[in-house]
């Protein structure tokens, strides 16, 4: 299928902006990814919206929380931004997290984790991870189920999306997290490996479909601390020595994604390892095609998708 017609016409107006890593300051890197990913002026409606801060492991970290019309003892979605590791955050995402409350019928935690190159790898992982936690010990106060919480994210969110139910899954007795069992991770064409060497997409997809070779290597570069930390799985999940133990996965790539085999080799991987996944090729679309939806119909379909896993999972 070709690329949506809407979105190409997206791609050849972005391609006569400057790129991220020609400019002078993060800043305006910050500035220019928010402008392309701006809030909805009519949102979907939801049952409520609060934006606030809990404790983090280095600061408060800002959190939105989003709850449907449903009662009772809820599921919840820890939900992780993407932007390279490096920009946007609660308000560029907010019509996806609206979208999967009201699909999934779940509460929503949006995290505005550290970004990098001011937090560099693990800040933002930290951050998600004690978000996860904090979630799970307000239980009760906020009415939901501690045994149906989900960690999701979309690209540089999908990696601490599946680092996270990493981490999790390998807690030492004892730790504070143990007895948390997450009930599933929603990754969203994520990234899950360090493009060394990079696999066949980077080639096919990486110049003229949105995204590009050059700036994933320019926001890796911003993310990791050291040359050295490519290899571990806190930044690239792929590398981790097993996934047996994971919670179940649904796993989503985009057609024109220089990211789609990276994610594909990693749903790939989980099944093949025992872990109960969907793997999800959404046709005719590029990377961050979900910020379309009610405009495109395969973000439609793919949030649909993905809520309909989630309610699956839950039941």
């Amino acid at each position: 299928m070709s690329l949506h017609p809407h979105i190409r016409q997206a791609v050849d107006a972005a391609a006569a902006l400057p790129a991220y890593d020609t400019l002078p300051s993060m800043a305006e890197v910050r500035a220019l990814a928010n402008a392309g990913n701006p809030p909805r002026a009519n949102p979907v409606t939801v049952a409520s919206v609060d934006t606030f801060s809990i404790p983090g492991p280095a600061a408060d970290i800002p959190v939105r929380l989003y709850r449907p019309s449903a009662a009772g003892r809820l599921p919840a979605l820890v939900y992780l931004h993407g932007g390279g590791f490096v920009a946007l955050g609660l308000d560029s995402h907010d019509d996806i997290c609206r979208r999967l409350c009201t699909g999934a019928g779940c509460l929503v935690l949006s995290v505005d984790y550290r970004l990098a190159p001011e937090h560099r790898c693990p800040a933002g992982a930290d951050d998600a991870l004690a978000a996860t936690l904090w979630l799970a010990q307000q239980a009760d106060r906020l009415g939901l189920d501690p045994a149906r919480i989900v960690v999701g994210g979309d690209s540089a969110g999908g990696c601490l999306a599946a680092v996270t139910a990493m981490r999790l899954r390998d807690r030492p007795t004892g730790d504070r997290a143990e007895g948390l069992q997450l009930a599933g991770q929603l990754l969203f064409y994520p990234v899950t490996d360090h493009p060394s060497p990079p696999p066949p997409s980077w080639d096919r997809y990486g110049s003229g479909w949105g995204l590009t070779a050059r700036v994933m290597r320019w926001f890796w570069d911003q993310y990791l601390a050291a040359p050295g930390q490519r290899d571990d799985p806190l930044a690239s999940p792929a590398r981790m020595a097993r996934c047996a133990g994971l919670p179940p996965a649904y796993v989503m790539v985009a057609e024109y994604d220089l990211l789609r085999d990276e994610g594909q080799a990693f749903a790939d991987r989980l099944a093949a390892e025992g872990v109960t996944t969907r793997f999800r090729l959404s046709a005719g679309v590029n990377h961050g095609f979900l910020k379309y939806a009610g405009t495109v119909p395969e973000s439609d379909a793919t949030l649909a998708d993905a809520s309909d896993w989630l309610r699956s999972l839950w039941r």
